[in-house]
């Protein structure tokens, strides 16, 4: 589903999330998603396109849809749109409702699916921007993260929790984890769940030079049930085993 609506009151649940009322908001839903509406008033006009999953078997909009991360996000996460993005959504939903409407052909499922694909396109444009407009807005991100990382580290959590999840960050920091990791790529180049793993590296290398705790230890403290997995991840992101690393400051 893609919905465009500005409304002036009333309430819709996304899940649990409770979907903003800013006006020009562009929403996205995918297949089995649960949706609650109630008592909604607009202030002016907005569509609801709704496309079912079989429409796209075929095309090429089949498969690359799945790369438009908003249909994962929360709908308080919503596309809101200027003036003149409005403007080109409702073009491209009048070209759709016209070619629907009228006496159909074999073109016109084509036709239908490339408007479709372009307002994905713009909206995948637009949530750039948004990106960038809400960073400067409410400030860096990573750095919201690595706070929390840091805090969730000296408050002992890692060693009672284990490795916090992109999921428990996102939620600390109430957004979607795909949400998330979109807008800390746009910040830094890295997702969620790479910047974790930066996180824990260099709490690692620290920890390597400054204790005599065995590989296995240094695993466990940093939250790693499986310390081969962390043995891993430390060659991957460092290019030397955590064995290796320790030698070198080794005299």
């Amino acid at each position: 589903m893609i919905s465009f609506k500005k409304m002036k009151e009333g309430v819709v649940l996304y899940g649990r999330t409770q979907y903003d009322h800013e006006s020009g908001s562009l929403m996205f839903v995918k297949p089995r998603q649960i949706m609650e509406i109630k008592d909604v008033e607009l202030e002016e006009k907005g569509f609801v396109l709704y496309i079912h999953e079989d429409f796209l078997n075929g095309h090429n909009l089949h498969n690359e849809i799945n790369k438009y991360g908003y249909f994962d996000y929360e709908t308080n996460e919503a596309l809101h749109l200027s003036a003149r993005e409005e403007e080109l959504i409702w073009e491209l939903f009048y070209k759709i409702e016209a070619e629907y409407t009228n006496n159909q052909d074999e073109y016109s499922r084509e036709i239908i699916l490339t408007h479709i694909d372009s307002i994905l396109k713009y909206s995948q444009r637009y949530y750039k921007r948004q990106f960038i407009n809400r960073m400067e807005l409410s400030g860096k991100t990573v750095s919201k993260f690595n706070n929390l990382l840091s805090e969730y580290f000296d408050n002992g959590q890692l060693k009672l929790k284990g490795l916090p999840s992109v999921r428990f960050m996102a939620d600390a920091l109430n957004t979607s984890p795909r949400y998330l990791s979109d807008l800390l790529r746009q910040e830094t180049g890295k997702t969620a769940l790479e910047l974790i793993h930066i996180f824990l590296i260099a709490e690692a290398k620290n920890l390597l030079q400054a204790s005599q705790n065995t590989i296995a230890e240094t695993a466990y403290f940093l939250g790693f049930e499986n310390p081969p997995y962390f043995s891993r991840l430390f060659k991957k992101e460092t290019g030397l085993s955590p064995v290796e690393f320790r030698k070198q400051f080794v005299n």
